[in-house]
């Protein structure tokens, strides 16, 4: 039998003067022992004692007292919630057990019933969520455990009391029902309507304890000295609960702070150290959403990569966050401080903000908690805190939680920032000293033997004045044609380092591309007369759409990638040279030839300065290693992309670049 009413509900219908009080655990603890002692130490013969406990585990670690409360009264009922071993019987004194599913596991009732004194406990435990769950979190939630209900000495409460708890026994027990109705005319109990006629009959036959019971009176015994003991030890036990929560909040936020020190020490990546905080920091305050994102104070928008989500709340990642249309996200950044909304549909700057209402309708945002992210008064990012469901509001330990996390946060996102920097400036200084290092091969080759030749040449000429005009000829061209070479290693210099320094003024135009090729081919065919150039196909549609880049510039880099393909090609090989639209408002080039190829391992860096592929010093065709690097620059320099394609070693190679179209 399953009775889901409660007891002390019942108590406060027939009793509607009653207040029920709020009691600690350990009060009622105090308070029960105090009245069973009251029973033990007591001169009443035959007192009426009934206790309900919630569950098994708790009377076995009363039962001790139980038994000898049995040895003084026959009148002794305990019920409890069966677990192991405890079930309906009747040996020392009468166990009535009952369904956990039962209301009365719930509840906590201790009622004593004696000539000269009466006093009733009955409470209902009130079931308070308990937020640390660390190695003390049983501790605590067996500290932090409450009850409402009833404590009093009044007789006449305490035998109102009985008598529903005796009912109920009744209906677990059917088989008591005589044993209780004397205990009803003992005690002058009220019987219930449909058992009065049978228990006034059987009130003939009293059991021992009639007489005596009914002709002391009971004085009240509730004295000042017992209710001041009692509200001690509710207040100390109150403090002692603030104390305990007070712990548990440190700890937590330590916890956490800790936590993401140790994120940022085995991490300088900052979205690893952002993506431990917003797990964490939602986790911990029960948050329905928890945003953490980097911004700037002068950002417009920014897109949501990080989140925290509870069952239940729609999902951010991937979502614009206008920053400079929310008045909340403005109002913390100005102040460089918290805002904290704990009621969005009463908020004035919501109601009245278009914006702000549509925002908080579209995410369900009922509190909201936004933190900014500071390093030196300069704002790295923010922590926003999102619940979407009607809750408690955030404590002030919680809001300054988050505060401490968002500090420690950007302690951490600097120190990610200056090693980023940090590992940046040394692959430039890794890279400025392999320019160094080629830069003194390539110039010292390339200055050393040209000035050499121009050297002798002339030392030759100024010696020999007599020489034949045949040979002095030879000469002169030898020394021009060295000199040249020079001044195509310091402009090719120049050219880069100008690019480079972002100094460039590009001269934007309107451009045909075969118009371009054309002027490129002139320029190659005309700077090798001396030798002979390898087929050079151009298949250049006239029908292609007009490219937008500087002219001057885009015929440089066609002249160079063509000047390059003859060189590496063979005079019975072919360069060819194509274009054609790719379907993003772009031109793709392509310059192509059959000639020595790219080793898989050197596609990459082709178009470093300085790159030779043969070496610095052993190189069979002339040049500085410059060219490529300065194609990369220029195509870069309006927007496009330059790559290289190569099946391998003798196998031919292909250059590709993009322009922008009109």
């Amino acid at each position: 039998m399953i009775v889901p009413i409660s007891l002390l509900a019942e108590l406060l219908q027939a009793l509607p003067q009653l207040r029920a009080q709020i009691y600690f655990k350990s009060s009622m603890t105090a308070l029960s022992h105090a009245m069973e002692d009251l029973v033990l130490a007591g001169s009443d013969d035959e007192p009426l004692v009934i206790a309900s406990f919630q569950r098994e585990r708790f009377y076995r670690q009363e039962a001790h007292r139980y038994r000898r409360i049995a040895s003084r009264s026959s009148q002794v009922y305990v019920l409890a919630a069966p677990e192991t071993d405890f079930k309906n019987a009747s040996e020392c004194h009468e166990t009535v057990a009952f369904a956990p599913e039962d209301g009365l596991s719930k509840e906590w009732h201790l009622v004593v019933l004696g000539e000269h004194y009466s006093t009733c406990l009955i409470c209902q435990e009130k079931i308070v969520p308990i937020d640390n769950q660390d190695d003390r979190g049983q501790l605590l939630m067996d500290q932090a455990r409450r009850f409402e209900g009833i404590w009093t000495f009044d007789r006449e409460v305490s035998s109102k009391a009985a008598a529903l708890l005796l009912d109920r026994i009744v209906k677990y027990r059917p088989e008591l029902a005589e044993k209780i109705d004397r205990a009803r005319t003992t005690y002058k109990l009220k019987t219930p309507k449909k058992t009065r006629k049978s228990a006034t009959a059987k009130a003939a036959k009293p059991d021992k304890s009639t007489a005596k019971s009914s002709k002391i009176p009971n004085p009240k015994l509730s004295d000042a000295f017992t209710e001041r003991l009692v509200t001690y030890l509710q207040a100390g036990q109150h403090k002692l609960l603030k104390a305990y929560a007070a712990i548990a909040a440190q700890e937590r936020k330590e916890r956490l702070v800790n936590l993401i020190t140790t994120a940022m020490r085995q991490s300088l990546n900052p979205q690893e150290i952002v993506e431990v905080a917003v797990q964490e920091l939602g986790t911990a305050l029960s948050a329905s959403r928890c945003l953490i994102y980097r911004c700037k104070t002068a950002d417009v928008a920014v897109k949501i990569d990080r989140e925290f989500l509870a069952p239940g709340a729609s999902s951010m990642l991937d979502q614009t966050w206008l920053l400079q249309e929310n008045q909340i996200w403005i109002d913390a950044v100005a102040r460089q401080e918290r805002v904290y909304i704990q009621d969005t549909a009463q908020h004035p700057l919501i109601v009245n903000t278009k914006f702000l209402e549509k925002t908080v309708k579209n995410w369900q945002i009922v509190s909201w908690l936004m933190v900014p992210v500071l390093y030196q008064g300069r704002v790295l990012g923010m922590v926003e805190m999102h619940q979407c469901r009607s809750v408690l509001p955030w404590e002030e330990d919680e809001i300054a939680l988050v505060e401490a996390i968002a500090t420690q946060l950007g302690a951490a996102l600097i120190q990610a920032e200056t090693y980023a920097h940090l590992e940046e400036l040394n692959q430039q200084l890794e890279a400025l000293d392999r320019t160094r290092s080629n830069l003194i091969a390539i110039t010292g080759h390339e200055l050393r033997t040209p000035l050499s030749t121009i050297q002798v040449c002339l030392e030759s000429l100024n010696s020999e004045p007599d020489m034949p005009a045949q040979l002095r000829q030879i000469m002169l061209e030898t020394a021009l044609g060295d000199a040249d070479r020079m001044r195509k290693l310091v402009q090719d210099f120049l050219t880069l380092s100008h690019l480079e320094s972002g100094r460039v003024q590009w001269n934007v135009e309107s451009l045909t591309l075969q118009e371009c090729v054309d002027l490129a081919l002139s320029s190659v065919r005309s700077r090798t007369v001396d030798r002979q150039l390898p087929e050079i196909i151009a298949e250049v549609s006239a029908e292609l759409p007009l490219v937008q880049a500087d002219g001057e510039w885009l015929v440089e880099v066609l002249s160079k990638l063509l000047d390059n393909a003859c060189k590496f090609t063979t005079p019975q090989g072919s360069v060819t040279i194509r274009a054609k639209c790719n379907g993003s408002r772009m031109v793709e080039v392509l310059v192509a030839d059959t000639g020595r190829g790219i080793e898989a391992n050197s596609l990459k860096v082709v178009f470093d300065r300085f790159y030779q592929e043969e070496g610095a010093l052993r190189r069979s065709a002339g040049g500085t290693g410059l060219g490529l690097a300065i194609c990369k620059q220029i195509v870069a320099g309006w927007g496009g992309k330059i790559w290289v394609d190569s099946a391998g070693k003798d196998r031919g190679s292909e250059f590709h670049f993009t322009i922008p179209t009109v």
